[in-house]
């Protein structure tokens, strides 16, 4: 059984910045990625980066430059440091652990919400 825990979002600013962090626990296989995703209102899922478990990450266009994703493979957490948000910016922030071998199993966590609003 695998869990995941998000903390660390919150209301902010435009131009502020909030720290995300997801916490998985259970059987946690190796060589896994772990992923940011964020919904909108009336908006699809999307993915916002990603960072496998030798540390290639993967940003979408929109956050490039403004947000950092990174690992602590020893404590199986995940970070997502968000810096000079914009409204658009707001969503529920999802994470997602994928384990890459033949299962492909993945977990969802249950959701952080960040709003950037003045």
């Amino acid at each position: 059984q695998v869990q995941l825990v998000e903390s660390g979002g919150g209301l902010v600013q435009p131009g502020g910045s909030l720290r995300l962090s997801c916490a998985a626990s259970g059987s946690i296989f190796r060589f896994n990625v772990m992923s940011w995703y964020r919904q909108a209102p009336g908006k699809q899922r999307e993915l916002v980066a990603a960072i496998s478990s030798d540390g290639t990450t993967n940003y979408a266009d929109s956050v490039k430059d403004r947000f950092t994703i990174s690992r602590d493979n020893a404590k199986n957490t995940v970070y997502l440091q968000m810096n000079s948000l914009k409204p658009e910016d707001t969503a529920v922030y999802y994470c997602k652990l994928t384990f890459l071998g033949p299962s492909s199993a993945a977990y969802w966590g249950q959701g952080t919400q960040v709003t950037v609003a003045s």
